[in-house]
């Protein structure tokens, strides 16, 4: 049979234990006509790129799909359907990949790894009360102070 890998997105309204029962639904129409979820994640409460039927956060789930196309038709009918999925995108695949999908690996990396120091806060046009101009740069002041003393080299050999 034919993979396929389906993200939905459901509202952020609902609990997690209503997207794992929509998810279960989902398997239970798949398995009665024969087809298999072989993978199955949830990404968490995301923030949308932009607002979708005025919401601005949606649950990520993924599933990876073994079942025919009729059975992955009425599936993608009954999710359009349903007014908790806000969307979701089938897309049919060569295999389903066993390894943790990027954004599950990405999320533990950031619990992992500890913020470090950046350095300073640079001043800004508000912390001095003056406006800092292009002659204030550094590369400029270096050029100032190397012609300075390059003309006192000058009148000393005079």
């Amino acid at each position: 049979m034919p993979l396929y890998e389906c993200v939905l997105i459901a509202r952020s309204e609902i609990t997690q234990q209503q997207v794992d029962v929509i998810a279960d639904d989902i398997t239970a129409q798949l398995e009665g006509e024969g087809g298999a979820v072989k993978k199955r994640e949830y990404w968490g409460l995301r923030n949308l790129a932009y607002r979708i039927k005025k919401n601005r956060k949606g649950h990520y789930v993924l599933l990876g799909l073994d079942a025919e196309s009729k059975s992955i038709n009425e599936m993608e009918r009954l999710l359009g359907l349903n007014e908790d999925i806000l969307r979701f995108m089938t897309l049919r695949i060569e295999e389903i990949e066993e390894a943790p999908s990027a954004p599950l690996s990405r999320r533990g990396d950031d619990r992992d790894r500890e913020r470090g120091f950046r350095g300073p806060k640079p001043a800004g046009r508000f912390d001095s009360g003056r406006r800092r101009g292009p002659e204030d740069r550094e590369e400029f002041r270096a050029r100032d102070e190397f012609r300075t003393d390059r003309d006192d080299d000058q009148v000393e050999e005079d």
